[in-house]
């Protein structure tokens, strides 16, 4: 009887965790893959279809995001991209994180012997208080375990606290080189580098890092299966000048500046980054856009979806790809005419209905925390 309970009281959640975890075991026990990144033998390529899917921070809405789990989920879902976010440690390696302040998203402030290393300082204009990446060496990032960042809303992800490292930049390529042989397909890696001119400042630049480490595997021209992508835009110039991997342009909202762009007072907002002119000057260094899809189509008043931009339409004329973000499942994230009546934080709504009304929008691309639900609509991708 107790055996029939605790398998019912096993949750979906606690399934894709434990897959996940079956599934690093698996890759880690299977020698790594060092060839090109290009499609070889496999048939499929990540951008054989439209739209792409590219997995936000791996599936991170079924498990706790930038881990080994979170990426191999989204891959055997299907994903034609992993989006991992890149800082960088005291010691000069490439770790995946979404911000180099650590409390969110590890178990560092349960670490005591780390407690000095609290402090406050200022990145891009805000003041953050917290643990900095850049004040740890990979080793003792390695003795941290990640967490869900936003567990009110993710309680099921939240389960799976602790059960993941903190992982580099190599660790991704290595995963996904080693399952696209189980695959038999082609997996895209489409990392952003975060806070870019803070880490300049501190000496230690992330840019030819990045290159470097796409070209010693492999990754080398515009038709490999990355894109590099930045809210900034003088690091991305510098990278148009380094390599042939194509680069990707992202937008916040539209009265912000981009961080490097605040400290030359060059007064460039993302708002005049969007208009024909502002797009035609992105295409000169991008072979993509990713803005906010408030961008494609906005959110009226009472949150309901407006009509959709011209957006689309510029960027393609000067041929520019778009990949908005984020699409995200639960309702506290949807348009309230896709929101389900449960009143739950961490409810789920129709984001199948908010994604036909983007890709009906003509979109090339787009990120997703649940990368399962847009490739249901897609279809096959053979």
């Amino acid at each position: 009887m107790s055996i029939q309970i605790n398998r019912k009281m096993l949750s979906f959640a606690g399934v894709l965790g434990l897959l996940a975890i079956g599934i690093v075991t698996i890759v880690f026990a299977t020698p790594a893959v060092s060839t090109t990144g290009k499609t070889q033998s496999h048939d499929r390529g990540p951008d054989s279809c439209t739209p792409v899917i590219i997995a936000h921070r791996g599936a991170s809405g079924y498990a706790p995001e930038h881990t080994l789990g979170s990426y191999s989920l989204a891959i055997t879902m299907g994903a034609d991209y992993v989006e991992p976010d890149l800082v960088m440690t005291k010691d000069r390696h490439l770790i995946s994180r979404h911000d180099n302040e650590l409390g969110l998203t590890t178990d560092v402030a349960n670490h005591t012997e780390f407690a000095d290393r609290y402090r406050t300082q200022k990145i891009d204009s805000n003041e953050v208080s917290g643990w900095f990446t850049e004040d740890f060496t990979l080793a003792e990032i390695k003795t941290l375990r990640a967490i869900e960042r936003i567990p009110d809303i993710r309680p099921g992800n939240a389960r799976m606290d602790g059960a993941f490292q903190v992982i580099t930049f190599q660790e991704i390529i290595d995963l996904v080189k080693s399952l696209q042989i189980s695959q038999r397909r082609t997996i895209g890696i489409y990392p952003e580098i975060k806070h870019s001119n803070h880490f300049k400042k501190l000496g230690l630049p992330m840019e030819e890092l990045v290159v470097n480490t796409f070209h010693q595997n492999g990754y080398l021209d515009s038709d490999a299966p990355v894109y590099i992508q930045s809210f900034e835009i003088n690091n991305l110039k510098e990278l148009k000048k380094i390599t042939n991997l194509r680069l990707l342009q992202l937008y916040d909202s539209k009265s912000l500046e981009p961080a490097d762009q605040v400290l030359l007072g060059a007064n460039i907002t993302y708002g005049s980054m969007s208009t024909p002119e502002g797009l035609a000057e992105v295409a000169k260094y991008a072979s993509a856009v990713g803005p906010d899809k408030s961008y494609i189509i906005p959110r009226n008043a009472d949150n309901s979806l407006g009509d959709p931009t011209s957006f689309v339409a510029d960027a393609h004329a000067v041929g520019l790809k778009v990949h908005p973000y984020t699409f995200r499942a639960e309702n506290t994230f949807l348009p309230e005419e896709y929101q389900s009546d449960n009143p739950s934080k961490g409810a789920r709504g129709d984001l199948t209905g908010e994604l036909q009304r983007y890709i009906g929008a003509g979109i090339d691309g787009l990120f997703s925390d649940q990368p399962d639900i847009p490739l249901r609509i897609r279809g096959p991708c053979l």
